[in-house]
């Protein structure tokens, strides 16, 4: 959105300076000074490096001003820019925080709030392309990449269009009252549970806490908004009673107001599908790999409806979607195997059904290449062994990562270099999964599967 300096310093309660700098309008933010173009605002975050560190690589690159916690002598930057427009705040993250709750008041149209212990993401994607992100309908606006957070959330609500329609806003928890903070900001019309599953169980520890925690979604709506809830999962459907909101559900069970039934998947693990709401039905196809997609894309097109997108529109418009990456994408190596980048996270709910879509493609030789699933807690080591045990049982010959927990029916490699030696020549019978958490690092194994050349 566009906001003069003026409006920043109010909304930040910051001091501008110099005083009398002219009413310069800012239209995107940016945390990132390597991001930076001619008119952005610099916000530099402390945290494991000290933003401000980059306060001059920022202006630079053409930032018209750039906000700061810490005085200008500690600022260092260079004879040329001394005099660009600073706003001085107490804290950087309250003051984006502040920033994006003023863009939130000035949207008019739906405000969609997206959580759960999987999916967000995707699901995000997908109702992009419900709404009409492609190009057709309204003009639609949501997150990038996987901007849940504190930082995030305000960050994707300040740089959305000043004529937005729709807005989508991922959020995601690491303990109970995260999503409620992040309501506060977005302050959502439309709320979506994707699924709630023992995730991040170090930090919940429990499957109830974690109901607790995504439910802070759904409580935060007003009465004439919408809950989007997955029908198929009763930690989900628990949390109708908190909502104020009309409810809309999503799923394979036979009440679902969005029901997906006959799954089938192609040679890429594309799902067709049929969606049924009423008395109407679509036959839908996804480009995203997986039967699982089928169901977000169930749950983009409820979304959308609840944003006032009819049915028919959602549904024949979800398949336009383009996913972020590193999420159930479909390449071949060189010699023809089928690889299945799914790499930028993992828990043990996401890791069986990208085993399943790997099961799926029929391949004659099956590999899992699998790294850490993090922030587990206690429960980590077996459920990293159960997976090994289930993976194995489908046929699956499973390549550990740098993490012993994954059990002696693994192959135990220390590095990406062991695990290509590992795979060896990879010809057309054969289909890998490449999937662990972020920690793991493993996209930068998939490209080296599909592209080997150094």
């Amino acid at each position: 959105m566009n906001f003069t300096l003026a409006e920043l310093t109010e909304a930040t309660g910051g001091v501008l300076s110099p005083p009398d700098t002219a009413a310069t309008g800012i239209g995107v933010l940016s945390i990132d000074s390597r991001t930076i173009g001619p008119g952005d605002l610099f916000v530099p975050l402390v945290a494991e490096r000290d933003g401000h560190d980059f306060v001059r690589a920022a202006v630079m690159a053409g930032a018209s001003a750039f906000l700061t916690a810490v005085a200008d002598d500690r600022l260092d930057l260079g004879p040329d820019h001394h005099d660009t427009p600073r706003i001085r705040v107490a804290d950087t993250v309250e003051a984006l925080t502040a920033i994006g709750a003023m863009a939130r008041s000035r949207m008019t149209g739906p405000v969609i709030g997206i959580t759960g212990s999987v999916g967000k993401t995707s699901v995000k994607d997908l109702t992009k392309a419900a709404c009409g992100g492609g190009g057709v309908g309204p003009l639609v606006w949501a997150s990038a990449k996987s901007f849940n957070n504190e930082i995030g959330v305000p960050l994707t609500l300040a740089n959305a269009p000043d004529d937005v329609a729709i807005s989508i806003i991922e959020m995601g928890a690491r303990g109970i009252g995260h999503i409620a903070k992040l309501c506060e900001t977005a302050r959502p019309t439309i709320g979506v549970i994707t699924t709630i599953a023992m995730v991040h169980s170090e930090l919940f520890g429990s499957i109830e806490a974690v109901a607790q925690g995504k439910g802070e979604l759904i409580e935060a709506l007003p009465a004439d908004g919408v809950a989007v809830l997955y029908a198929d999962n009763p930690h989900v459907m628990s949390v109708v009673e908190r909502s104020s909101a009309p409810v809309l559900t999503f799923g394979v069970a036979p009440d679902a107001d969005v029901r997906v039934s006959d799954v089938k998947l192609d040679r890429s693990l594309h799902p067709t599908f049929q969606l049924t709401h009423g008395g109407e039905s679509r036959t839908v196809t996804v480009p995203v790999a997986g039967a699982h997609m089928a169901v977000n894309a169930a749950a983009a097109v409820a979304t959308a409806m609840a944003a006032g997108i009819a049915f028919e529109i959602a549904a024949d418009q979800v398949g336009a979607v383009e996913l972020s990456p590193w999420r159930m994408e479909v390449s071949t190596t060189p010699g023809g195997a089928l690889v299945v980048n799914d790499a930028y996270n993992a828990n043990p709910t996401s890791m069986r059904a990208a085993l399943a879509a790997l099961n799926e493609t029929g391949a004659a030789h099956l590999v899992a290449v699998v790294g850490e699933m993090a922030e587990l807690g206690e429960e980590g080591p077996a459920e990293h062994a159960a997976i090994t045990g289930e993976a194995v049982a489908a046929g699956i010959r499973v390549v550990a990562v740098g993490s012993p927990a994954y059990g002696p029916a693994a192959e135990h490699v220390a590095d990406i270099d062991g695990a290509l030696a590992a795979l060896g020549d990879l010809g057309g019978d054969s289909a890998v999964l490449v999937k662990g958490s972020r920690v793991a690092g493993l996209e930068r194994l998939a490209a080296r599967l599909v592209d080997p050349t150094p």
